[in-house]
């Protein structure tokens, strides 16, 4: 008789269970420690059963770009808007298109609702553009027999790293007559569109000459043409103590373009700005983030650039330091509006930061929208809708009370049929119930998850996955002890087959939640990933506790000697004596003598 191979265990040799569950336990109790360690002693739940904000978003085009609003620029958007959401903390936010033109974001009750509710449909177009001129907020009036004199208004400043212009400088405003502000208005808006202009952009005062008779008469500044005599025009009347008009300043004019644009210097005070084209655009930020500067005692917010927008920014502050105030200033333009208009000393590169009328919460959120980048479409809000937790409470309870009526059947049914093995499978639900608990319990502060009812309903068809191990189990044990074996031999060769089955089973429903994950979104995805995390639940539950229990079990005498009400009573189960087969004699040789008739 051949020898078995060496390293192979025979088919029916006893394992060590003790391990196994020694294994399980120091799992469970680790898993159930950190729990309480954290503070997260239950799930995060979504917004159907925890109640939130819904905000529904109307995508719109500028005058011309109507194609703008297509498919792709709408996914952009949903994942930016998410990445923003989840940026402040708050978890399982819902975003998704729903037809051509909307996306419904379903962020759940927390913390940082509030923020989250501000952020999403915050467009976040970031320019840095160069000031070309300063004015008060209001047009200015004609004043018939008074001159204009200069005044001043302070204006918060931002430095970057290493600049020496951190604190507070007055800005030097428009002359009070139309016709001398529009004359440098003229001048230094014909510089930044490439214009001819006789003067040097910069001056403060139009240039004059000499008459024959010694009095100085004001030369005619240059005839602007018509787009440069359009701007001047909207500059010298825009308001922007108007809403309406500060809104809109900004809105709609290509970063290649000069624009006009209101800044809020200080609390309540306005004024308004010319700006050049852009010269470093959002795109070219690589992080932001608000912090906290000690020796100015105000909060910034510090920008990093990528290598390309480092060149530009070096370009164009290499220019502005070289020039007289205001004309050395840029402007930091977010959606239209001056967030900052920092003075510049010297060439910059690398990095930034913003300071202005900062407090905690602006600064994190400006840091949060501006890492995260800006959105490809202005967007409407259409309705932002307040949900209760009533309706998902009651479907909750609904969902509870079928779960718990199967869960019932299912025990009754393995009581009846399996008596004592019931015991196995009760114990077995169990630990896996408790397993599924304290993981969802840890991945909510972990990753975000969030327990909505379609995660619960996955949770209960689980309780059939987790059954039909069992009872596949359960079968191959009793077939070994049909044909005649004792139950310790019959558990550990049965074992072999019924893995075999159970890893099958379990992998195909597990690339079912897998698939079922990846090509669905929203509340669906909390129902493949509840399902295929309790189908990995059952591999280890049936593995590390199942399986030992049943060898420790096969030990005793009420279920090792086949007890009735053990389920493994080999009478019940019409156990057979093995078939012995009969040795066939080998004929002596010799002749054979013929039978009688």
């Amino acid at each position: 008789m051949a020898a078995p191979k060496k390293g192979r265990r025979p088919a029916g040799a006893q394992s060590r269970p003790g391990r196994a569950l020694a294994f399980i336990l120091i799992a469970m109790v680790a898993l159930t420690g950190g729990m309480f360690w954290s503070g997260h002693t239950t799930p995060r739940l979504g917004i159907d059963l925890a109640g939130g904000t819904s905000i529904t978003l109307k995508a719109k085009a500028d005058p011309g770009q109507e194609s703008a609003v297509n498919e792709t620029n709408m996914n952009t958007a949903v994942g930016i808007i998410e990445r923003r959401v989840n940026g402040l903390g708050v978890s399982e936010a819902e975003v998704q298109t729903q037809g051509r033109e909307n996306i419904i974001v379903n962020i759940p009750r927390g913390t940082n609702e509030k923020q989250a509710r501000e952020q999403v449909g915050t467009t976040a177009q970031l320019y840095f553009r160069p000031v070309l001129a300063v004015a008060p907020a209001v047009p200015p009036q004609p004043a018939p027999s008074t001159t204009g004199s200069p005044s001043s208004s302070p204006k918060p400043s931002a430095s970057s790293s290493g600049a020496t212009a951190g604190e507070k400088s007055a800005t030097p405003t428009a002359t009070g007559t139309p016709k001398a502000t529009a004359t440098t208005q003229g001048r230094v808006l014909s510089e930044a569109l490439k214009a001819p202009s006789p003067t040097p952009t910069g001056s403060a005062s139009p240039s004059a000459s000499t008459s024959p008779k010694g009095t100085p008469t004001p030369t005619a500044p240059p005839a602007p043409d018509a787009a440069t005599a359009a701007l001047q025009q909207k500059f010298a009347s825009l308001n922007c103590l108007d809403p309406k008009q500060r809104s809109a300043a900004g809105k709609g004019v290509k970063p290649s373009e000069p624009t006009v644009a209101c800044g809020e210097d200080d609390p309540g005070i306005w004024s308004k700005y010319l700006l050049g084209p852009a010269e470093v655009e959002g795109r070219d930020v690589d992080d932001a983030q608000g912090a906290f500067d000690q020796q100015r005692g105000m909060w910034i917010v510090t920008m990093d650039f990528t290598s390309a927008g480092s060149k530009k920014f070096q370009s164009i502050t290499s220019k502005l330091s070289q020039q007289t105030d205001p004309q050395n200033r840029f402007a930091i333009v977010l959606d239209g509006q001056v967030v900052s208009a920092p003075s510049v000393r010297q060439t910059l590169s690398a990095s930034a930061e913003i300071s202005g009328n900062f407090n905690q919460q602006t600064a994190q959120d400006l840091g949060n929208i501006l890492s995260y980048g800006a959105l490809p479409l202005t967007f409407d809000t259409q309705s932002v809708d307040t949900v209760t937790a009533a309706l998902g409470g009651d479907q909750l309870e609904a969902g509870l009370i079928a779960g718990a009526i199967g869960l019932g059947l299912v025990v009754l049914y393995l009581v009846v049929y399996y008596r004592g093995l019931s015991l196995v499978a009760i114990l077995s639900l169990g630990v896996s119930a408790l397993l599924t608990y304290v993981i969802m319990a840890l991945l909510g502060p972990a990753i975000g998850f969030a327990l909505n009812l379609p995660a619960v309903c996955g949770a209960i068809v689980a309780i059939g996955i987790t059954a039909d191990s069992f009872i596949v189990y359960f079968e191959r044990v009793r077939d070994e002890l049909r044909e005649g074996r004792s139950l310790r031999p019959a558990v550990e060769r049965a074992w072999p087959r019924a893995r075999r089955t159970i890893l099958v089973s379990d992998f195909v429903s597990f690339l079912a939640a897998a698939v079922l994950f990846i090509v669905t979104v929203g509340k669906v995805q909390g129902f493949a990933f509840t399902l295929g995390l309790t189908t990995l639940l059952d591999i280890v539950v049936v593995f590390l506790f199942t399986k030992p229990v049943m060898t420790l079990l096969a030990r005793t005498k009420f279920f090792g000697n086949g007890h009735p009400w053990s389920g493994l009573d080999p009478k019940r189960l019409g156990a057979k004596p093995p078939l012995r087969r009969s040795r066939r004699t080998t004929a002596p040789a010799g002749p054979v003598e013929p039978k009688e008739a």
